[in-house]
């Protein structure tokens, strides 16, 4: 895995969390819209839209980059449609991004042919 590829991971981890907070607050706001005064509702909902979006294209350029399978590609995007699952999928990904970057430098550095 090269550099770009690590990047784009990197880049999909990055706005993994801030997506599923986004997530969480719309469902607060959407409960508080229902039993008080209170409505988020349509800032959060385009908060999180855009959120959602930034993070379909990463993931989207992460799938490709990575050459993932259809089973991790997959697995990534359930879990951006799941409340908490943007943290998951940071956690996964940090890893991922982690190891893609040693295998890189250790490539540059003649330490292995892979």
């Amino acid at each position: 895995m090269d550099l770009k590829t690590a990047s784009a991971i990197r880049r999909l981890r990055l706005v993994s969390a801030p997506e599923a907070v986004s997530f969480l607050l719309l469902l607060v706001c959407s409960v508080l819209k229902r039993t008080t005064d209170f409505n988020a509702v349509p800032v959060m909902g385009r908060v999180h839209g855009v959120l959602f979006i930034i993070y379909l294209i990463f993931w989207l350029d992460a799938w490709f980059r990575a050459k993932w399978s259809a089973k991790t590609g997959i697995w990534y995007f359930v879990l951006s449609v799941l409340p908490t699952g943007g943290f998951f999928a940071e956690r996964r990904l940090k890893r991922e991004s982690e190891d893609a970057v040693i295998a890189s430098r250790a490539r540059k550095e003649g330490i292995v042919n892979a």
